[in-house]
């Protein structure tokens, strides 16, 4: 599950790591949450024969995928993550997995540990690359038209079962592509999702670090770099699986606010 997360790079940043042309200056956001505007990465339209323009742009969505066979998005759940698991077969997912994978730039995520019901308050934690830096979570992108003929660009980030490190907050992660792997990853041309499937495993057990944080994040109004302050945790306790979030992008609401 994935249901906050955070970008603090500098565009320079976006620039270097993800090979763009250039992406508009945008502040430190701490507390991203569904529904919000996120950044993107997305393979851009084929160049001209010896154009040196880069092939990858960044553009801004909205954080809820909504399938573009929905007619009402009001009376549809929200869907900002999904399974990498069964996203092929899904029929939510199923065309944005051929057609239009893509990259969410972030600095890392939030996850809540969960107790057993009744006891203790659950614990938030703050998720990131042990070196630092911007790591690139796998999406899916689909533009929804109404019947007026407006258009609405909305995401979801691609989850898969956590690596042991993770596993003892929470059973799922963001699905991590490295940077050697972007290309396969946006490649929807001759990269058809059986391709790809490799991609889709949980990041190596050294990568993330997770931090015990307030329950501030828990409110989409907070959103300083205080946020990310290491607290002491509450006592440890047995994972307990939310069967809520379970569903994860199958069957019904995914924000675990």
């Amino acid at each position: 599950m994935c249901g906050r997360f955070a970008l603090t790079a500098s565009p320079e940043e976006l620039l270097e790591l993800f090979g763009l042309l250039k992406v508009e200056d945008f502040p430190a956001r701490f507390n991203i949450a569904p529904t919000q505007p996120i950044l993107i990465v997305v393979a851009s339209d084929r160049p001209e024969p010896g154009s040196n323009l880069p092939d990858r742009k960044a553009v801004l969505v909205r954080w809820g995928f909504t399938p573009g066979w929905v007619k009402d998005p009001r009376s549809f759940p929200l869907l900002i993550n999904a399974r990498a698991e069964t996203a092929t077969e899904k029929a939510a997912f199923r065309a944005a997995m051929r057609h239009r994978r893509i990259l969410v730039p972030a600095s890392g995520f939030y996850e809540w540990r969960r107790p057993q019901k009744g006891r203790e308050a659950a614990q938030a934690y703050w998720v990131r690359p042990k070196k630092g830096g911007i790591v690139a979570f796998a999406g899916l992108l689909e533009t929804w038209s109404s019947a007026d003929g407006s258009q609405v660009d909305t995401a979801a980030i691609l989850t898969t079962g956590a690596n042991k490190s993770i596993r003892t907050i929470h059973d799922r992660m963001p699905v991590v592509v490295p940077p050697e792997e972007f290309a396969r990853w946006l490649d929807c041309r001759t990269q058809e999702p059986r391709d790809i499937t490799d991609l889709m495993s949980p990041a190596p057990e050294d990568f993330f670090e997770a931090i015990a944080v307030s329950d501030r994040v828990n409110k989409v109004a907070n959103a300083g770099p205080d946020l990310q302050e290491g607290v002491t945790p509450v006592a440890s306790l047995p994972a307990v699986r939310n069967p809520a979030d379970e569903r994860d992008g199958d069957n019904g609401q995914l924000t675990l606010f």
